[in-house]
């Protein structure tokens, strides 16, 4: 009985000094460790610096941003009237036509467009492959509803043609008249609205409708005009039947639209047609047909 009880003390003092070891371990430099038992850490993919688009993955859509449909409002007068361009074909070389600048007082310009629109919406074969013709048959609604010669300006009576960033005034002059070229640069909501839309989808080209002397001009801003203005008037002019002329010099012209197109890198032409009524449909239907051919893929 004595040597069972010896025994068991002796299994007690092992135990409490095994005990006494474990603790001094693990209570090292007196910082108490307390075990937890985490559960299983999920697996978390790595964040790509592409945004996840890689090997496998699927690529985000993009938005195309030629898609405007058969027609876009692209701004509004003073008055508030829409100014519509209408898009036939979908390519990626875009070619501009412009008409109804000076309103009421060139109205034919604004009939020559409605003209293009109803033939190229009725024949869209017409507009070549890779090409996309937009036509803004009227960039000043407010003129076009007035009568006379105050119709070539907009509500603000100000001369559009004298309201871009090309050599602009505040005073410039039509003929032997003295023209508002507005407040500032681009102060007229037409021009913005033309500003805006040349900025977003950058045309290839442009085609700007005047009357009256029966010619086409190249553009230039403060300078010679560049060979691709040259060769698109000289394009136009063969095919329709109208002299070119190097350089419009019967007064000077600040503030231009079609010299601003050149100075944003853009070929541009003024056609002026030979009177204030007449479109000269036959004529100006093969300079523009040339001119799109110029830009097929």
């Amino acid at each position: 009985m004595y040597m069972n009880s010896k025994n068991i003390v002796v299994v007690v003092l092992v135990l409490v000094l095994i005990g006494a070891v474990s603790y001094l371990l693990l209570n090292k430099g007196g910082d108490t460790v307390v075990v937890v038992e985490r559960p299983e850490a999920e697996e978390i993919s790595p964040v790509e610096p592409d945004g996840g688009i890689g090997d496998g993955a699927e690529p985000i859509e993009e938005v195309d941003m030629m898609e405007r449909g058969d027609e876009s409002v692209i701004g509004t007068s003073v008055e508030g009237d829409e100014i519509v361009a209408y898009h036939i074909g979908n390519g990626d070389n875009e070619v501009l036509l412009i008409g109804g600048v000076h309103g009421s007082y060139s109205p034919n310009t604004s009939a020559l467009a409605d003209e293009a629109i109803k033939y190229y919406t009725d024949n869209p074969d017409m507009v070549p492959g890779g090409v996309m013709l937009t036509i803004i048959p009227n960039l000043n609604p407010d003129g076009l509803a007035m009568t006379g010669t105050q119709g070539r300006f907009n509500s603000n009576n100000v001369d559009l043609n004298r309201n871009f960033d090309c050599e602009w005034s505040a005073e410039g002059v039509w003929r032997d008249q003295k023209v508002s070229g507005g407040r500032e640069v681009f102060s007229e909501p037409e021009a913005k609205a033309l500003r805006d839309y040349v900025e977003t989808y950058d045309p290839k080209a442009a085609i700007v409708l005047f009357s009256a002397e029966g010619k086409v001009y190249p553009s230039a801003c403060d300078g010679t005009p560049s060979n691709a203005s040259v060769k698109l008037a000289a394009t136009y002019a063969t095919a329709a039947g109208y002299p070119a002329a190097a350089e419009f010099n019967a007064y000077a012209i600040t503030g231009d639209m079609v010299n601003w197109m050149a100075k944003q890198g853009i070929p541009s032409i003024s056609v002026l047609l030979s009177d204030h009524k007449s479109t000269e449909w036959s004529k100006n239907k093969a300079g523009i047909e040339a001119v799109l051919n110029t830009y097929v893929e």
